[in-house]
Order: structure tokens, then C-alpha cells, then sequence
């Protein structure tokens, strides 16, 4: 869709005429619209998409929607940013950087009060997002002046060879809503460092999260264009997208997201050549194997299933149980969830509505096949809010064996062994996060070696990120 566009220094925001889903929706016509950020510059199209609060429904603002044209002024942005920025001493870049988390940091109670509007999270989950995400600016900073090459021994006699680490150009970085800041930073902070430009690519659902961080670092003093936001309506997503995976200045492409989708950007990526870092889906399994402290291993695996609704790629989705202690452990968790999400507790919220179905539709699946439910209810969630699930006695016939259900759903299943418990924990496409708890660390250790997955944890829940560990999948 074409547009038109204006550039303005002086406000942060205006109140526009919308089009789109946003033109018929009450009071969306006077609703603040958030501009995009274009050469260090606000950006405000003629076209913008609302954003309403999954907890209310309420209309929160609209943001700007690019178009292709518009898309191609923050390339150019970028492209035009990237011989200076490469030439940068490190030094500088890292002074940068740790000036925009601390000016996170000083920003932290406006940040948080995005993620829990937009995304529908707890102000915990984005408390520790917001302090998570100044936390990995301030380590990559620190990496900053350590990048270097190498001088390798050659073939040849009085011959010298020189490796250079050398920066891409323009990337282009995709990232989700779920950990707006975390995944958001991490997917601009590294390439930025390298002295790539980059441009990132905001979620519908919390473009407003994604403002904020670019606006940090402008305000740190990142140079004009070396950082550029772009957002735009649902709609528009495969087109826009395309287009900027195919343009010959973006070099490579960061994406974070579901599986579906990260499928058709790496083949996109492929086709034109362009180098894709992929982080995915998870279907996260944890054993309990038959020495664990079975109400530590309730605890975390509560904690892991229900942890922001479920909504995090490291969420426990199986927990697999030996049967020698499958009757206490099962008694463990109910008392563990009670807990956690005690009744009369207000339901967690989801994105949308949308994964609340996905969760019911799966559950009843389930259910219809042969597997019981633990605890809760398989028909609860009401809008966008609903309640913890665990269901037991999954198979490979039903549904939610496979699917990462992405919500406050968990499957309980028993094994006979610890082979059958390591085969059915790498039975999935996934290998993202994975948990075993025992007290025999020797057994944990080969449990650790042979799950097919990019990390486990030892007596810890399946959901654990921290700047100075690598992060990732198989």
C-alpha cells in the first residue's frame, strides 16, 4: 500500500487520521499515532494500524504503517549510516553503548508500562525484560574492543596472511513481542557493535516497546541512521518483508519467531543469497527421573510451564515423569500450581484471543483422544485470560504432542526408563531448552550430553537466559 510520509523533529508524537482496521474503530480517528524512526528522525506516514490492550480491548494508540516506499528510505538510511559508523573506534561505539542503557535503566518504569499494555504481561515478566535487556547492552559494550582477527601460518615461506573481522552492511532484524526488549536488543545490539547498521522491524502487536528502544539509543547518541524503526499494519507483513529480504543492500537477516514463519524467511534469505540467523519455536521437555527432590522439581516446572502465560520460546510444554514417582509427583504439581496461580488469582493474559483458542483447541483434542486433565479446566480463558492446564496421558494421535501450544498449557507423561524418558524428550523438531532433575549429578550430566537440545538445566526450570551464556538451539 502506498503512502505518504513526513518527517518531524519537534514531537514524539501527533494525532492523525487513520486508515486501514484503525478507521473504523471507535475513537481510533483521535488516538495518538507513534511515528517510525527513520535517520534518527520521527516518521509519520499517512496510513497507521491500532494497538489495543489484550488485557481490555482498549485502544492503546496507533502506530505508523510503512510502506514499500517507505521502507526504502530507512535501506537508504542505513545504507547511507554505514561507512561512518565502520569506521567508528570501538571505543566510541561502547560509550554509546553504555549510555543507552543507562538512559534504559532511567527509562524503566515508562518501559515497563508499554510491555504490560501492549502485550498484555505481568509488570514482573516486564520488570525483568526491561532490566534484562539494559543488562545484555551493557555486556555486549563490554565485548566491543575485544573483536579482533587473526594472523595465521601460511603455506608459504616469507608469506603473511591477515584476517580481518569485518562488518556485514545492513541488517535486517526481525523480533517478537513476547520479550519485547530482551529480543528486541539482542537482535540490533551485536550488529550494531560489529559496526553494521541495521534495521529493526517492530511487532504489531508492541511497536511501541520497539520505539523505545531505538529511541535509547538515539538518545545515547547513535549516529544519524545507524539505527532505524519500521512497523506496519498485519496486512502488509508478507509484502514488506519480501521486499526488504530481497533488497540487494540488506546483507543478512536476524529473526525471531514462530517456526511457520521462520521457514519462509530462511527460504527467502536462501533464494537471494543472504546469510539468516534463525531462533524458533520450542517444545521444551523436563524430566523428573526417579531420585529427583520431587517438590523442587514441581516448583520449576510450574514456573517454567506458566512463566508469562507460557508465552516464551523456553516454556516447559512436556514434563516426563518416571512412574516410580509419577503418583507423588503429579500430587507435587497440583499443590505447586495451586500456588502459583491460586484460585480466585485474575487469569494470566495472552497476546490475543487467538492463543487462548490455539490452547482450547488443542486441550480438547487432547481430551477426545484419551488424555486427562490434572489440573484446571480445558474449556477456561475468556478473551485473551486464561488459566494453567496440565493435561496427562498425551500421545503422538493427538495434537498438542507435537505443537508448541505457546500458552498456559503443560502435558504430563509417564516413561517406564531413563531411555524411554531421553527418546521421548528428543521425539520433537524442536531443540531449544530442555530440563532433567535428579540428584545423582553424573546422571544429569549424561542426561545433559544426550538430549538433542541447544541447552539443558540441571535442576532448573527450562527457562533461564543471562547475558554471558550463548543462547540458541540446535
Amino acid at each position: 500500500m502506498s503512502t505518504t510520509a513526513t518527517k518531524s523533529d519537534s514531537v514524539d508524537t501527533k494525532v492523525a487520521e487513520t486508515t486501514g482496521d484503525a478507521a473504523n474503530d471507535g475513537g481510533a480517528a483521535t488516538a495518538p499515532t507513534y511515528p517510525l524512526l527513520i535517520s534518527n528522525k520521527n516518521y509519520t506516514t499517512s496510513s497507521s494500524f491500532p494497538v489495543h490492550s489484550p488485557a481490555t480491548g482498549k485502544l492503546l494508540h496507533c502506530f505508523s504503517s510503512a510502506s514499500i516506499t517507505d521502507t526504502d528510505y530507512a535501506i537508504a538510511a542505513a545504507q547511507k549510516a554505514f561507512p561512518a559508523w565502520r569506521a567508528m573506534p570501538p571505543q566510541k561505539r561502547r560509550d554509546i553503548f553504555l549510555k543507552a542503557a543507562e538512559i534504559m535503566d532511567s527509562r524503566r518504569e515508562e518501559l515497563i508500562k508499554y510491555s504490560v499494555e501492549e502485550t498484555g504481561a505481568a509488570a514482573e515478566w516486564a520488570a525483568f525484560d526491561t532490566t534484562l535487556a539494559s543488562d545484555i547492552i551493557r555486556d555486549v559494550a563490554g565485548r566491543i574492543s575485544s573483536i579482533a582477527g587473526s594472523i595465521p601460518a601460511t603455506a608459504q615461506e616469507n608469506v603473511s596472511a591477515f584476517v580481518f573481522k569485518e562488518p556485514y552492511g545492513v541488517v535486517l532484524a526481525i523480533a517478537p513481542w513476547n520479550a519485547a526488549y530482551i529480543l528486541g536488543v539482542r537482535s540490533i545490539a551485536y550488529p550494531l557493535a560489529a559496526g553494521n547498521t541495521a534495521i529493526l522491524k517492530a511487532p504489531e502487536i508492541s511497536p511501541r516497546c520497539s520505539h523505545a528502544i531505538v529511541s535509547c539509543f538515539h538518545e545515547a547518541g547513535l549516529p544519524e541512521g545507524v539505527l532505524n524503526l519500521i512497523a506496519h499494519q498485519p496486512s502488509d507483513a508478507a509484502a514488506v518483508t519480501k521486499h526488504l529480504i530481497e533488497h540487494p543492500s540488506i546483507k543478512k537477516v536476524n529473526f525471531t519467531g514462530s517456526t511457520v514463519v521462520g521457514k519462509i524467511i530462511a527460504k527467502l534469505a536462501g533464494e537471494n543469497l543472504k546469510p539468516v540467523l534463525l531462533e524458533l519455536g520450542g517444545k521444551a521437555p523436563a524430566i523428573v527421573l526417579d531420585d529427583a527432590d520431587l517438590e523442587q522439581a514441581a516448583l520449576e516446572c510450574v514456573v517454567g510451564s506458566f512463566l508469562h502465560s507460557g508465552q516464551i520460546c523456553m516454556s516447559t510444554e512436556r514434563i516426563i515423569v518416571h512412574e516410580r514417582v509419577a503418583s507423588d509427583f503429579e500430587n507435587a504439581l497440583k499443590k505447586a500450581v495451586a500456588q502459583f496461580a491460586p484460585e480466585g488469582q485474575e487469569a494470566g493474559c495472552l497476546s490475543s484471543k487467538a492463543g487462548v483458542e490455539k490452547n482450547r483447541r488443542l486441550l480438547q483434542d487432547a481430551v477426545s483422544k484419551g488424555a486427562t486433565i490434572v489440573h484446571g479446566d480445558p474449556t477456561n480463558g475468556q478473551d485473551a485470560k486464561m488459566r494453567p492446564v496440565i493435561v496427562k496421558g498425551t500421545t503422538k494421535e493427538m495434537d498438542l504432542y507435537y505443537t508448541e501450544s505457546f500458552g498456559p498449557t503443560v502435558s504430563l507423561i509417564t516413561v517406564q526408563n531413563d531411555e524411554e524418558a531421553l527418546k521421548l524428550a528428543n521425539d520433537t523438531e524442536y531443540g531449544l531448552s530442555a530440563a532433567v532433575f535428579t540428584k545423582d549429578l553424573g546422571r544429569g550430566l549424561r542426561f545433559a550430553r544426550e538430549i538433542e537440545s541447544g541447552a539443558v538445566h540441571i535442576n532448573g526450570m527450562t527457562v533461564h537466559d543471562e547475558t554471558a551464556l550463548p543462547h540458541g538451539g540446535e
